[in-house]
């Protein structure tokens, strides 16, 4: 049975679930302040209780990421790590490097591989985004993902959680400090995949041009046909030239009142992927 969405200040933050999963490892949360949650038959989620929890967001930016099954992956501002897991898991990396600036939550990342399978394909890194470098990983990869902060210093009320406030407020690093550093990773013509606020959006594009990243791909998610935009999800190319494809508007819920996947939904989640998003005569070049 699909969740309720949660919805914190306008932004997207739906459940992810998937019918008849069982955790693949028994490994229990050690900590009062943490529990367990099922993503798929491939992955279990630690989390802190009182943290920024795996949401639509998370699932919708690794679909959105394109197979390179050799591939290297940078995830940026990675949290629990879910983003690469997923990456792995599906298949779509060889590998992945975790950048995180908390320690506990670098030490959260580790946990979750092991218990995934996932420990010796996931490398993690701690270290402040604005002064993270090719160094710091020690090769460039080939895809770099982020979910960056998309609160300002000083908008909105503060949360209660310190470790919510590190990861939804721009503190230690805006979305142009996250694009800067994603474009000193990558070889030219490699790619950046993010996911933001529609209300950051020209903020959003401004730092991808800056950092030499060409937007290339836009998708706009909607709870559903009636609410405004929660997500966009971008592609962008390191040196590419100007041109850029928008697919359809992508609905989560068939309506407000009935929490049923959209078909378009239910083939990202049922295929993790949103190639067919693009196919000919869908999308709108711009």
């Amino acid at each position: 049975m699909q969740r309720k969405p949660r919805l914190v200040r306008g932004f997207c933050c739906i459940p992810i679930i998937t019918k008849g999963t069982a955790m693949r490892h028994d490994f229990p949360p050690t900590a009062d302040d943490e529990l367990i949650e099922n993503v798929n038959e491939h992955i279990s989620l630690l989390q802190k209780k009182d943290g920024i929890r795996f949401g639509t967001d998370a699932y919708l930016l690794s679909a959105f990421v394109r197979p390179i099954p050799r591939g290297i992956l940078a995830d940026l501002g990675s949290g629990s790590g879910i983003v690469s897991l997923l990456c792995l898991a599906g298949g779509k990396i060889e590998h992945a490097h975790a950048v995180e600036l908390q320690e506990e939550y670098c030490a959260l990342i580790r946990r979750n591989a092991e218990r995934n399978g996932l420990g010796a394909r996931i490398s993690v890194v701690q270290t402040d985004v604005r002064k993270l470098g090719v160094r710091a990983i020690g090769e460039h990869p080939t895809v770099v993902v982020s979910n960056p902060p998309y609160l300002r210093c000083g908008a909105g009320l503060r949360h209660s959680s310190q470790r919510m406030e590190t990861a939804r407020r721009e503190e230690n690093g805006t979305v142009d400090d996250f694009c800067a550093a994603g474009s000193r990773l990558l070889q030219s013509r490699d790619s950046f995949y993010v996911v933001y606020r529609p209300d950051r959006l020209a903020d959003l594009l401004c730092a991808l041009r800056a950092g030499r990243l060409e937007p290339k791909r836009m998708v706009t998610v909607y709870p559903d046909p009636s609410s405004a935009p929660c997500l966009i999800l971008v592609e962008a190319v390191k040196d590419a030239s100007p041109s850029l494809l928008y697919a359809p508007p992508l609905c989560i819920y068939r309506s407000a009142a009935e929490r049923v996947y959209t078909d378009a939904m239910q083939r990202i989640y049922d295929g993790f992927s949103m190639e067919f998003l693009f196919s000919a005569g869908k999308e709108t070049k711009i």
